[in-house]
């Protein structure tokens, strides 16, 4: 009786240590480079496939598996390995972003003028309807 009240007792621990160490793992990321982690910025809690992170408060992407930044130079986008100047100063693990689930084509620009032409303007120019003033 004894050994069954024992046999179970390490049944449960090794069910316990199993659940911690994979809660531990941690997290996995799908890229088409292999052996080469994404960024410190970049921290999924999920599997996913990802390409493209957005920076929305910038406006600019990182391409995950080419490992460049992809933004607007002069009205052109441009890919670089390094971001310009003028981005110098922001932390980007503190900054928001996006990841762009289901896209993996070459041609951001496609992407973000369909996915992010109306972003940051303002509805002040759309007529309102149905209100009137006295």
């Amino acid at each position: 009786m004894e050994s069954r009240n024992l046999y179970k007792s390490f049944v449960l621990f090794i069910t316990v240590m199993v659940l911690l160490f994979l809660a531990s793992c941690g997290p996995i990321v799908v890229s088409s480079r292999i052996g080469q982690p994404p960024p410190p910025w970049f921290y999924p809690n999920r599997l996913e496939v990802v390409r493209y992170v957005y920076f929305p408060e910038y406006s600019f992407y990182y391409d995950l598996s080419a490992r460049t930044y992809v933004y607007l130079d002069g009205g052109v986008w441009v890919r670089r390995n390094v971001l310009p100047s003028r981005y110098q100063n922001i932390n980007l693990r503190r900054s928001k972003y996006e990841r762009i689930r289901n896209y993996s084509d070459e041609n951001i620009r496609r992407y973000h003028e369909d996915n992010n032409a109306n972003r940051g303007r303002s509805n002040r120019t759309t007529p309102r309807s149905n209100t009137r003033r006295n």
